[in-house]
């Protein structure tokens, strides 16, 4: 029989038992960007050159006001979060760095009062034990993501305020356009640029993925993944973990999930089907009734096969627009885009570009896609 000793140890050991299975459970439940989003700056995927200077700011431990900028889903507030976390470490984080949506909170009071309270407060010296594992230098880390949505009256404040306390506390503005950004505020900032993620490098992140959750994926799938997010490795992940709950057929002996097709891999329509993109054999139809130029067929088309299927108009103008201009293949069919000429492709661009304006200010779908396909039908 066990000891009292034993029994007691095994008590005490019960509740630390615990804790790590519920952090375990969490870790499965949480979605993919959050539990792969990168933990160090040598995790950032493609953003070479602006990781290289960060790393040097680290040495140091000197950093500038920094302003981040690009497309989404590029690791902008990733980047940031990533540095933080090695600049201070776990036991200074929360209350050194202070991470703010400016869409939610834009206004000139958030300025006035919740940044401007936190950047007054003076640092107070960290422990011995910190300092030996990360260099936790003296000032505070306020990150402002979305940067752009704040009013010009909120960022004539913030400038006054990064002025006053630059002595203890630093500023990274995170944005998608930085020409929203108001020029006294940016020339104040140290302004690095990400551009959209090369393909060999987001296909590396998604691969690592499966490979963590034990998801069997042919390169195909993934490829055709990456090319419908449009550079954008957010949404890849989330189109990846999508994909890998809805898109299962069996699992193996483990548990683990396998893909369908065939028993090993998504097909590419299927993917493509799941979020929204019409089929290429059906976009292919489609532009055989605009070469046809018959109107009652094309209105008939738009009524019966896209908008009774519920096919984003959006999806279906970023779908011709790479079938018509950019010359993606339909299998073994010939190439439209060879037949056309930079005449023709200027005209359809500019449609292109008409239809999707109208529709991103709020103009009826339907409307649009047949004044859109009529105009595409007359130069084909």
């Amino acid at each position: 029989m066990p000891s009292g000793l034993e029994l007691l140890m095994a008590h005490k050991d019960e509740p630390k038992a615990s804790v790590l299975q519920s952090k375990v459970e969490k870790m499965e439940r949480m979605p993919w960007i959050e539990k792969y989003r990168p933990k160090n700056l040598d995790d950032i995927a493609s953003q070479s050159t602006t990781v290289q200077i960060l790393k040097k700011n680290l040495e140091t431990s000197n950093l500038p006001h920094m302003l981040f900028y690009g497309p989404p889903g590029t690791g902008k507030t990733s980047t940031i979060l990533a540095m933080a976390r090695q600049l201070y470490g776990p036991s200074l984080f929360k209350s050194r760095v202070l991470e703010l949506n400016a869409s939610d909170e834009r206004g000139i009071s958030i300025v006035r009062e919740r940044i401007k309270d936190f950047a007054r407060l003076a640092v107070s010296n960290p422990s011995e034990s910190d300092l030996a594992s990360h260099p936790c230098p003296p000032y505070k880390l306020v990150i402002l993501d979305e940067a752009d949505s704040m009013t010009g009256d909120a960022q004539s404040a913030l400038r006054r305020t990064m002025e006053t306390y630059s002595g203890i506390t630093r500023f990274c503005l995170i944005c998608n356009y930085v020409t929203r950004i108001i020029d006294p505020l940016a020339s104040r900032c140290s302004k690095f640029r990400f551009k959209s993620l090369d393909e060999d490098s987001a296909f590396a992140r998604l691969k690592y993925i499966c490979d963590e959750e034990s998801i069997k994926v042919d390169d195909d799938t993934l490829r055709e993944i990456l090319r419908i997010s449009q550079g954008d490795l957010r949404r890849a992940i989330n189109y990846l973990q999508s994909v890998s709950k809805l898109l299962t057929e069996e699992k193996d002996d483990n548990g683990d999930v396998i893909m369908a097709d065939d028993g090993q891999a998504t097909k590419q329509e299927e993917v493509r089907e799941l979020f929204g993109f019409m089929p290429s054999s059906l976009l292919s139809q489609f532009l055989s009734v605009l070469e046809a130029k018959d109107l009652n067929a094309i209105f008939e088309f738009l009524q019966e096969k896209i908008a009774k299927k519920g096919y984003n108009a959006s999806t279906l103008l970023n779908s011709l627009h790479d079938r018509l201009l950019l010359g993606d293949r339909d299998g073994d069919q010939v190439d439209i885009s060879l037949r056309l000429s930079n005449r023709q492709k200027n005209q359809i661009a500019m449609t292109l570009f008409d239809a999707d304006n109208k529709l991103t200010q709020g103009c009826d779908e339907c409307i649009q896609l047949l004044n859109c396909a009529i105009e595409i039908s007359k130069e084909l």
